[in-house]
């Protein structure tokens, strides 16, 4: 009987360390405020163009991700496993916001900017890609810490 109360004490004394968000006092807004904000991430998706450059991003903080197509070619953005370790707060695309559950990928038809603003959860490393392309520039490397 005396074990049980012991292994509550010791689970309790040894919980995980929490990322902290990038400002101390978040206000009425929380999350999104403005001072939780890291750097703008930017990608650009044209034909035999490199994707943009590898980001690291501080888990609990707010950014935004601007995904730019120029029209040279019909193409996507895939990485269900970057878009399933964040919190997506909205969509933006032609000042029609979207506030999505879920989002496996992005495509483009023609030229055009999609706006996406989430909070980075979960750690680790995830990888954006144009979906059947297989060189090194056609993906970027997304690290949450």
């Amino acid at each position: 009987m005396k074990l049980l109360p012991a292994a509550a004490l010791a689970c309790c004394l040894s919980a995980p360390a929490i990322a902290a968000p990038l400002c101390d006092d978040l206000g009425f807004a929380g999350l999104l405020a403005s001072c939780n904000r890291g750097e703008p991430i930017e990608l650009t998706l044209a034909s035999g163009q490199p994707l943009g450059e590898d980001v690291t991003l501080q888990s609990g903080a707010y950014y935004k991700m601007n995904i730019t197509a120029d029209g040279s070619a019909e193409l996507a953005l895939t990485g269900s496993e970057f878009f399933r370790a964040i919190w997506m707060n909205e969509i933006v695309i032609n000042k029609i916001e979207i506030r999505p559950m879920a989002i496996d990928s992005i495509e483009f038809d023609d030229e055009g900017t999609a706006e996406l603003s989430f909070i980075a959860i979960k750690p680790g490393t995830h990888i954006l890609r144009i979906p059947g392309s297989t060189g090194e520039s056609q993906q970027i490397r997304i690290s949450i810490q």
